[in-house]
């Protein structure tokens, strides 16, 4: 009888309609090892079935873009024979499940995607989404994600320089944990995935293989449920301590001339990586499961292949370069084993125990994996069913300077001193900057260049419109890297969204890529890596809650001398304070909206693109020239939180010479900044609105402000 029965195929995640195509593939019935592996290369998380139709219309390339999608990270020129290599990833479902090991390893797999194409990692970030802080769970999963974080990225010594915090009921059932790395390699030391060279020796080396992991991609290719606990199993374990000496043992043999091909084991462990090069390289490949280093007994081919143990890497090395690729990784106290060899068969054959276990074309498993165009509403259908509250008429409010405490204040505006205190931002002392402000800037090591860094969404936006909060997405991490001085190059993308299989989920992926598209384009910054992760809702919290529309954007931009950057801190006494891009006029979707007034109502604010890149271009030509003493970019409350985050910062406040109502105030209308200069500069385009000075903003003395704005966390976590 056969083992493969309709049950354990629905068990792997395939429809119907999916494992007659495997049996078209093989002209046969799979056997269980085989299953296992069209399962999770045909999930969501590999296979980018759903959404692989729509991330083609994204621009990916220009002429600074080394290497755009399809590889482990996206490589950017950054002058002098360097590159900058960098990616975002998702591990929301295993954060959900076991918080620190989640959060840990989705930062230890971002890293190996980062150094396994030659880049020594010089900054991680992140993009968090939690739930109600009153849920009973959330303060659990937020000091569980914190501490992975922040105990792996410490462990390993790569700083952990900054990124954004949202709470929102939608996430109460599902967080989002979005890791991202930035590393700096000589653009002449890159490396790829491409397997190639017939005969050519396989290579496993890092950690051994455990149980754990098994299913990791197909879980994260499901809804989450009430027995969702269960899967704790599916949930990897990281040792830091061990990836650094990964990094160090991969960098030490990529400066010789050994490596033909290198992959991590990031979802879908060995399958995914050996698949992946081998299909890059358009060969075949032949594994012996016998020689993979195994840390638990009895291990079969099927648990070997689909264990997304951590800390592993696959490699292609030229011949006769073996024994001193061992000699090193035994060096650093690492396994190495020769497990396979390149062939020109175009299949993936798995041996075991002197028997053939697995014999599958490749083309099947990847490049003609299934492609969906699964069917969406339009824009105007989506907004229908969305139901999103006219704004209607707003009462003003009755107290500015009392609206300003309470928002900043707020979960969403609240000082993240107790994340960041956490994690070490300092190591590697290349650190100029945290993004406690607009971006976070590390300098280039041993150069005068330096890196700057914003990672960005507005939820909200994206729900009430998708387009409109897709283009937002984009814009906002051109403006924050405009703000300290640098020119935004090129952006990583991590894709959060619900259930592809309803229109409407579906609506949003698509016009939030259209947005996101559309800022590519018009600011001249293209997109060269990112991630997708959907499903991303829980029927656990009762009636199938879906996560809002997060297509989380990870910027890079360079600063070719660093001593140019500017920060959020008002200065000097007496510097001219100015307003650029105009006066706040759109309450719809703001932060007030919901804080003050209780409302989620309105549309979201537009973006003019070509005012958006006309007033990032004229800050840096500023900021270029010396001019600017701060800048700030106005975003989530409007003018007068982004007043009080400057008056925080540099401990000083300001007085206002232009008379505020409820809009002017806490407007987000986009493609705005604060700038702040000498007392007698004028700046043209600019309206001079105030002056630094004395010990208030808005009515309210900085210290209450100060008060206010630390008092959240404190008090939650202290509770």
């Amino acid at each position: 009888m056969s083992q493969i029965t309709p049950d354990v195929v629905a068990a792997h995640g395939l429809s119907e309609e999916e494992y007659q195509r495997v049996l078209n593939a093989l002209g046969r019935e799979p056997n269980l090892v085989e299953l296992g592996i069209f399962s999770v290369m045909w999930s969501e998380h590999c296979s980018y079935k759903s959404s692989r139709i729509h991330l083609k219309k994204l621009p990916t390339e220009a002429p600074w873009v080394i290497c755009g999608p399809g590889e482990n990270a996206g490589v950017i020129d950054i002058g002098d024979g360097q590159a900058a290599i960098f990616k975002m990833e998702s591990h929301n479902h295993p954060s959900y499940i076991e918080p620190y090991q989640g959060a840990a390893t989705g930062v230890g797999g971002i890293l190996r995607d980062v150094f396994t194409m030659g880049a020594r990692p010089v900054a991680n970030m992140n993009a968090l989404r939690f739930g109600r802080p009153d849920h009973p769970k959330m303060k659990h999963l937020v000091q569980g994600v914190v501490a992975g974080i922040g105990g792996y990225g410490n462990c390993v010594g790569v700083p952990t320089v900054g990124g954004e915090t949202n709470f929102h009921k939608a996430y109460d059932g599902n967080i989002l944990v979005n890791a991202m790395t930035v590393g700096v390699a000589d653009t002449d030391k890159i490396f790829y995935s491409a397997a190639t060279g017939l005969g050519n020796p396989i290579v496993y080396v890092g950690s051994k293989t455990g149980r754990d992991g098994i299913h990791g991609a197909t879980m994260a290719s499901a809804d989450f449920d009430e027995k969702s606990e269960e899967k704790r199993p599916t949930v990897q374990v990281g040792d830091p301590f061990t990836e650094k000496l990964l990094i160090e043992a991969c960098l030490e043999l990529m400066a010789t001339d050994a490596i033909v091909a290198i992959q991590d084991m990031g979802a879908a462990g060995l399958t995914s990586s050996s698949v992946e090069m081998a299909t890059n390289g358009k060969a075949g490949i032949i594994l012996d499961m016998d020689k993979v280093p195994c840390r638990e007994e009895g291990m079969t081919p099927y648990e070997m292949m689909l264990s997304e143990s951590q800390e592993r890497m696959l490699m292609v090395l030229k011949p006769g370069k073996e024994a001193m690729a061992e000699a090193i990784f035994r060096k650093w106290e690492l396994d190495f084993a020769v497990i396979g060899e390149v062939t020109d068969t175009g299949h993936m054959v798995l041996t075991f125990q002197g028997e053939t276990v697995c014999d599958i074309p490749l083309g099947p498993l990847a490049e003609d994996a299934p492609l969906y165009d699964r069917p969406h509403l339009s824009l105007d259908e989506y907004k229908a069913w969305a139901k999103v509250e006219p704004l209607g008429n707003v009462p003003a409010s009755t107290d500015l300077g009392a609206d300003l405490v309470k928002l900043i204040g707020c979960p969403d505006l609240a000082n993240r001193r107790w994340i960041f205190e956490q994690y070490d931002s300092q190591v590697g002392a290349d650190t100029l900057q945290k993004s406690g402000g607009d971006a976070a800037v590390v300098r280039v090591h041993g150069t005068e260049k330096a890196l700057a860094i914003s990672t960005d969404c507005t939820p909200r936006y994206c729900y009430a419109d998708p387009y409109e909060g897709g283009k937002q997405a984009v814009a906002e991490t051109f403006r924050n890297i405009c703000a300290v001085g640098a020119t935004p190059l090129a952006i990583t993308n991590c894709l959060n969204f619900a259930n592809p299989q309803r229109p409407e989920i579906m609506a949003q992926i698509v016009e939030a890529l259209n947005g996101m598209g559309d800022a590519c384009r018009a600011l001249d910054y293209p997109i060269v890596s990112g991630n997708v992760s959907l499903y991303n809702e829980s029927k656990a919290t009762g009636g199938g809650s879906a996560i809002l529309p997060t297509p989380a954007i990870g910027g890079v931009g360079l600063m070719l001398d660093h001593e140019v950057m500017t920060t959020v801190a008002f200065k000097n006494e007496g510097d001219a304070i100015w307003l650029l891009g105009g006066e706040g006029t759109h309450l719809g979707q703001s932060l007030w909206l919901r804080e003050i007034a209780g409302r989620e109502a309105g549309d979201a604010p537009k973006v003019d693109l070509a005012a958006e890149r006309r007033n990032g271009e004229q800050v840096r030509e500023w900021i270029a020239d010396g001019k600017l003493t701060a800048v700030h970019d106005i975003s989530d409350g409007g003018l007068l939180v982004a007043l009080a985050e400057m008056a925080l910062s540099g401990n000083k406040g300001c007085t206002l010479d232009i008379a505020l109502d409820t809009a002017k105030a806490f407007g987000e209308d986009q493609s705005r900044y604060i700038v702040t200069t000498a007392a007698e500069t004028v700046l043209d385009g600019a309206t001079r609105i105030g002056a630094v000075g004395g010990s208030q903003v808005a009515g309210v003395s900085v210290a209450a402000l100060r008060e206010a704005n630390e008092a959240f966390f404190r008090e939650w976590m202290e509770a």
